[in-house]
């Protein structure tokens, strides 16, 4: 990692500190799924904001180490949270438009998560603080107006690898740190999984890609990432309107 960790963590906190002034806002609600991106951001929030913090654990038929390692995080790092168990709200929603499977239905769970962020945010004056990394945000592996409905995005400049090194520098516990990402969408679901590539061959792929200096890179995975930031494009630009 080029940057130094101990620097960045004061930057990036300092950064949602004064960002939560410029909105107006008390302090910043994370959603806490128990992953590494967002035990990050809900540590970086804690050391930003201290007690105007509020992580909401929100299973939706979720693993149930999940939930235990947001809980874990949240007692270790002092962050206040609430639970709130969308599984019966997801499977009243489903009850309620036509059978389907796979993304049009998975994609129902980071939406009702949302929703539910911003129910709290509104009720504290609270921002949203959003968990996306940079490899992420630029292969568009995000739900539109789920995870990628928020206000700020902290750790959205760092690789997922630079991510774990500032958990390691943030006292993240390590069996978050290293197990394998997933954004619970289905049983058995993984991040490395969906995407078809590993995080540490995303993370050269598109740093090569930055740089202008793919030679070397499998053309295969170079291509596949490049048609996915393609792809993704409307998922980063607000809606276009007509006449502007």
């Amino acid at each position: 990692m080029d940057k130094d960790v101990n620097v960045l963590k004061e930057q990036i906190a300092e950064w949602i500190k004064q960002k939560v002034k410029e909105y107006g806002a008390k302090g910043a609600v994370v959603g806490l799924s128990g992953g590494i991106d967002s035990s990050v951001v809900a540590s970086l929030a804690k050391k930003a904001l201290g007690e105007n913090v509020l992580g909401v654990i929100m299973p939706c038929h979720s693993h149930g180490k999940d939930e235990e390692h947001a809980k874990m995080l949240a007692e270790k790092m002092g962050i206040k949270t609430e639970y709130v168990d969308l599984g019966p709200v997801f499977d009243k929603m489903r009850e309620s438009v036509p059978s389907s499977e796979g993304i049009p239905t998975a994609n129902i769970k980071p939406r009702l998560r949302m929703t539910t962020l911003y129910y709290f945010a509104n009720m504290h004056n609270y921002i949203v603080l959003g968990t996306d990394n940079k490899d992420e945000l630029m292969v568009g592996y995000f739900t539109k107006y789920g995870e990628g409905g928020v206000d700020l995005l902290p750790i959205a400049s760092l690789y997922k690898n630079e991510v774990r090194e500032l958990g390691k520098a943030l006292g993240v516990p390590e069996e978050i740190i290293s197990k394998s990402p997933s954004a619970g969408l289905w049983s058995g679901q993984t991040d490395e999984g969906e995407l078809g590539i590993t995080y540490d061959e995303l993370d050269k792929i598109l740093h090569a890609i930055e740089n202008n200096q793919t030679e070397g890179i499998d053309s295969e995975k170079l291509e596949k990432v490049r048609k996915m930031i393609k792809d993704t494009e409307h998922k980063r630009r607000m809606p276009e309107v007509f006449g502007s």
